[in-house]
């Protein structure tokens, strides 16, 4: 643990995280951190299993004299999303995160990373799960611990859980971030890929050519975040380029955005037109910064048009204004609003990454979100017609399941209860927008009592994510204190 973060209290949770970050952990590539927490399983004795699918339980026996008690499951993701300022070197694969403690704006203390995502989102969640199996003045019943994979790129650890997997059927989900909520609901999501496979031409040499570069936008969570109305770099490129005006403009190589379940903050293109192509494009990017910063609140909005080098391929100018009318025409952000839960956003889409190569491949992910089956549907089929009507080839993966509230749960009411007398104050009982596991925990389990809680945590998913240290404290008492209650 760096000598900064030795001074935070609880130690154990911290001691945990620290650990965890040292290791790399991306979706998808878990391997090593599985390995760390074998190795951790083993030098404190507790017994565990790891099924196919890389998702650890770990067994840990009551506090004595509480054996009777049933079974209590906490449960966390050990993957992390991996973004990176574009100026910042690192190498998810081969490097840890480097954690910096810092003041917010407000004087706050936080635990941020230098320059990447932090990966509180879930491993403080992790932490303190491990934390309660490891320090013995945590008084509890039988506890298992549901560690699975891959949640932030298509919960797949989750979707290979059977009846089987674990015995208890009450659960805490630790993959909440802020304090004063606890969530009974989430909904459920799905992604769309638009491809274009399309023949370039050779670029004309004597065409002006321009790099357009947006940067400095504040991402975040497609789906904690969305309701901000934050700015998507996808979106503001297609504004850019068609705001030009410009005719028989062709796209060269681009790219935009990196993860689903992140508000792309930066995007870049090549393209090649006639003269006086690069003077329209800048004052198309002075009006979309101006709109970015007033409109969207987006103070750090960069767009940059510079004179580059022809590349060798481009689009034709027909295929290149068919993409971009599609990038364009593809719904971004809140679509609908809870008729059922007020201020809750229903429905949404992200227009999440892009790539154009110098082969004529152009590909297009958007991850779509709703607590309604219907409404989901209903935007899978707008985002395959704008596809298709563009020329695009249109497929969906990753579904996942929305969770149902149960405001009559036994758990909640124990939170709840346990909550009020410790702070004095009542929790915010509440569905999120963002996808928790819990729906596909209960899809693939069976009936199961859940709730879930975390600490504050801010900027998920962006280089901005940072964690609030009295906030993880809050959030222990919390935890010690539903455990103590439960057993």
């Amino acid at each position: 643990m760096t000598a900064t973060l030795e001074t935070l209290e609880p130690k154990l949770i911290w001691q945990i995280f620290s650990g965890m970050s040292a290791v790399p952990r991306e979706s998808k590539h878990e391997e090593k951190i599985r390995a760390h927490f074998r190795e951790l399983f083993k030098t404190h004795s507790l017994s565990y299993t790891e099924d196919g699918a890389g998702n650890l339980v770990v067994t840990v026996p009551a506090t004595s004299g509480h054996e009777r008690a049933p079974i209590t499951v906490m449960q966390a993701h050990i993957d992390m999303v991996c973004e990176k300022n574009s100026d910042t070197e690192h190498d998810f694969n081969n490097e840890g995160i480097h954690l910096l403690m810092d003041k917010d704006a407000n004087g706050e203390t936080i635990v941020r990373a230098r320059g990447t995502t932090l990966g509180a989102d879930n491993g403080i969640g992790v932490a303190m799960a491990l934390a309660a199996a490891l320090d013995n003045s945590v008084v509890h019943g039988p506890l298992e611990i549901l560690l699975t994979t891959d949640e932030e790129a298509g919960m797949t650890g989750a979707k290979a859980l059977t009846p089987t997997s674990f015995k208890g059927r009450r659960l805490l989900n630790l993959d909440s971030e802020e304090d004063d909520a606890l969530y009974i609901g989430c909904a459920g999501g799905c992604d769309t890929n638009l491809t274009w496979s399309l023949t370039p031409e050779t670029a004309d040499s004597s065409a002006e050519t321009a790099s357009v570069s947006i940067t400095g936008l504040r991402g975040g969570h497609s789906g904690c975040d969305i309701q901000d109305n934050r700015a998507n770099a996808i979106k503001l490129l297609a504004q850019v380029l068609l705001g030009s005006g410009v005719a028989g403009l062709r796209l060269g190589a681009a790219r935009g955005g990196s993860k689903r379940n992140a508000i792309p903050r930066e995007a870049h293109a090549i393209v090649c037109g006639p003269a006086g192509m690069t003077a329209a494009l800048s004052q198309a990017a002075a009006k979309v910064t101006a709109s970015a910063t007033n409109e969207s609140n987006e103070p750090g909005t960069t767009i940059e048009v510079q004179a580059a080098k022809a590349p060798n391929q481009v689009l034709s100018a027909q295929d290149s204004a068919s993409v971009l009318a599609a990038f364009a025409a593809l719904p971004q952000g809140v679509l609908g609003m809870s008729p059922a839960v007020p201020g809750l956003v229903q429905t949404s889409n992200n227009v999440s990454t892009m790539s154009i190569t110098p082969s004529g491949k152009v590909e297009v992910g958007c991850l779509s979100r709703s607590s309604s089956a219907y409404w989901n549907d209903v935007t899978l089929a707008q985002i395959a017609a704008v596809g298709r009507l563009a020329g695009a080839s249109v497929s969906n993966d990753n579904e996942y399941p929305g969770w149902e509230p149960n405001v009559d749960s036994a758990v909640l009411g124990s939170v709840r209860r346990v909550y009020e007398k410790l702070f004095d104050a009542s929790p915010e009982v509440a569905a999120i927008h963002a996808g928790l596991e819990c729906g596909i925990i209960g899809e693939r389990v069976g009936e199961i009592d859940m709730v879930s809680f975390g600490p504050r945590i801010e900027g998920a998913h962006s280089p901005d994510e940072r964690v609030y240290p009295k906030s993880v404290e809050k959030s222990w008492s919390l935890l010690k204190a539903v455990l103590a209650d439960l057993a």
